[in-house]
């Protein structure tokens, strides 16, 4: 996954939302959410978008939704201004807005990984992981499902409190090659 992402990195290209809405580096947040846990009961879909507006000092939320996110979307009705629900974007549009965000709330897994090799911040939206390098050494915090624990995590970001994190042993783009090493040698 990190020989992927830093292979196509000079490729990331800017999405149309990105001059839509005069967005700027560090001045937005990226919100991904599509596991069960969070996005199969209205309730809890709810409670923690308007979490997440209230805690975001009005910075665009640009949120690209999952078609199962989608379907529990349409049973509620959310306004804010600054919450933009964006159609899922191809992998070098996306990664061009989590490069560039002020920080990155999901529940995926695969995220955190690159977010950590990119150094962004990241709140992940889930009671466990299957990748906690990124919280022990790169830029990932666990937070959980419970929406009262964005309030404290946002405010360790906005007030500069977040850890900087480091990048894995190995996330060096090169596991491909040190694979193939592995396997001509045996």
């Amino acid at each position: 996954m990190i020989d992927t992402l830093l292979r196509f990195r000079p490729y990331f290209k800017q999405p149309k939302i990105w001059t839509e809405l005069e967005l700027c580096e560090k001045k937005y947040i990226v919100l991904t959410l599509h596991r069960p846990g969070n996005v199969d009961h209205v309730n809890q879909l709810k409670n923690l978008l308007e979490e997440i507006i209230r805690n975001s000092k009005g910075l665009p939320i640009i949120f690209p939704v999952h078609p199962r996110t989608a379907e529990v979307l349409k049973k509620f009705d959310l306004k804010s201004i600054n919450l933009f629900l964006i159609e899922p974007l191809g992998y070098l549009e996306f990664n061009y807005l989590v490069e560039r965000a002020k920080v990155v709330i999901t529940d995926s897994g695969g995220i955190t990984e690159e977010t950590t090799v990119m150094g962004v911040p990241c709140m992940t939206l889930r009671n466990n992981t299957e990748r906690p390098q990124t919280i022990t050494l790169g830029t990932n915090e666990l937070l959980g499902t419970n929406p009262a624990t964005i309030a404290p995590a946002m405010e360790k970001l906005f007030n500069g409190k977040w850890k900087k994190g480091g990048i894995p042993e190995y996330w060096d783009g090169e596991a491909a090659k040190r694979i193939i090493n592995i396997l001509f040698n045996l």
